[in-house]
């Protein structure tokens, strides 16, 4: 993805604490604290322009949001659209996937939402896709047991890599679509990505994989 860089972006997240968490760190174990609520956590790790984590954070009020983005200058696109919409369920997070376990511990989010992540499609980065093992073992470490990962993709490439890496790792799949558009799944919320690609006839692969509960014994 080509970024445009926004000098401002860093000031104007900074502008709005209600929505974007400056610290996360700090309320690790405790992020009911920051929504004042205890309803379940949601994240989605790649959030982009937002109009994902928005459109599930308008349908679904009990259930707490947060989107994850590396880059300002683009996730200050989904700061726009959770001001516009004022709502209180949604927050923004600018940090790296890498580092989650610095932020999350054990159950404190209980769904990962992986949307057209960046297929990373040359052998080499293979460690850079998001649904790598080292990625899974991080989205198990903040999930409770039995903890989920919803994923989409337009890449069939990607796909593919992801339903052996997660087989692999011992997760089990509980859906899998290879034509999510054509499917009678409901309830479905596009992002930016999905709308431009399936408009221009591409297919949208879908899955949900689940950790096994209790994998070491523990």
């Amino acid at each position: 993805m080509r970024l445009r860089n926004k000098p401002w972006a860093k000031d104007k997240l900074m502008a709005y604490p209600q929505y974007v968490i400056a610290n996360p760190e700090q309320w690790k174990g405790k992020w009911n604290e920051v929504f004042g609520n205890n309803n379940p956590l949601y994240i989605e790790v790649g959030t982009g322009k937002g109009r994902f984590i928005t459109e599930m954070a308008k349908a679904h009020p009990h259930i707490n949001f947060l989107g994850i983005e590396l880059y300002e200058s683009v996730i200050v696109h989904a700061l726009d659209k959770i001001i516009e919409s004022e709502l209180p369920n949604v927050k923004l997070l600018t940090v790296n996937a890498k580092d989650l376990r610095n932020f999350f511990q054990k159950g404190d989010v209980s769904r990962v939402y992986l949307n057209f992540s960046d297929p990373w499609p040359k052998k080499r980065h293979e460690k850079r896709r998001l649904t790598y093992k080292t990625f899974l073992s991080i989205y198990e470490d903040i999930l409770p047991d039995g903890g989920e990962i919803h994923f989409k993709t337009d890449n069939q490439g990607l796909f593919e890599y992801s339903l052996v890496s997660m087989s692999q790792y011992g997760m089990l799949l509980n859906f899998v679509s290879l034509d999510l558009h054509n499917s009678n799944f409901e309830g479905n919320i596009m992002t930016e990505y999905e709308e431009k690609f399936s408009s221009k006839g591409s297919r949208i692969y879908r899955l949900e994989a689940q950790f096994k509960a209790n994998k070491e014994g523990n």
